[in-house]
C-alpha cells in the first residue's frame, strides 16, 4: 500500500466540491488523458467515472467505481484497467482547524499490481499521489482564496 498525506489550507467543504465533480478529475489526477463519462450521480456508491489514462501514444481506458461515500469525508474508489487489474484508491479528508489533512491510500487488489506490491511499486505511487495531492492542493486553495499551498506532511 502506497499513502500520502498533504494539509490542504482549504475547508474540507471545497475539497469535497472538488472530489463530487467527477468531470474535473482530470484537473488533478496525474496521468488522465481525458474524462470519457461522468454518471451524473457521481459521487453516489456505484457510480462510475470513466477515464482515459496514460503517457502519449500510450494509453488505456478505466473505470472508476465509487465504493464509499462519506460526504466531506471520506471516498473509496475502485480503480480497474485491463489488463492491469484494479487498486483500492481511500481518500479520507480529516478537518484541520479552517484546513483538510487529505490521506491517499492506494492499494492493488487485483492483476499484477498485487504480485509485484512491494517498495518499488508503492515507492512510484507515492511519487505520483504526490502530484495529484499538490494538484488538487492548488486547485482547492485557489477556489478558496488567496492563502498559499503548504507544504506536504510525510
Amino acid at each position: 500500500m502506497a499513502r500520502n498525506r498533504r494539509l490542504i489550507l482549504s475547508p474540507p467543504s471545497k475539497v469535497w466540491s472538488l472530489l463530487s465533480d467527477g468531470h474535473r478529475y482530470g484537473e488533478w489526477v496525474s496521468g488522465t488523458q481525458q474524462i470519457l463519462a461522468a454518471d451524473p450521480h457521481w459521487p453516489a456508491v456505484g457510480a462510475r467515472l470513466q477515464v482515459r489514462v496514460g503517457v502519449g501514444p500510450a494509453v488505456l481506458d478505466d473505470t472508476c467505481v465509487v465504493r464509499i461515500c462519506e460526504p466531506e469525508r471520506r471516498l473509496e474508489l475502485e480503480a480497474k484497467a485491463d489488463p492491469f487489474g484494479a487498486a483500492r484508491i481511500a481518500m479520507r479528508l480529516i478537518p484541520w482547524g479552517e484546513n483538510t489533512l487529505f490521506i491517499l491510500d492506494w492499494h492493488a487488489l487485483r492483476g499484477p499490481g498485487v504480485r509485484m506490491h512491494g517498495l518499488p511499486v508503492d515507492y512510484l505511487v507515492r511519487i505520483r499521489s504526490g502530484m495529484m495531492l499538490t494538484k488538487l492542493a492548488r486547485i482547492a486553495v485557489r477556489e478558496a482564496g488567496d492563502r498559499t499551498v503548504d507544504a506536504p506532511t510525510h
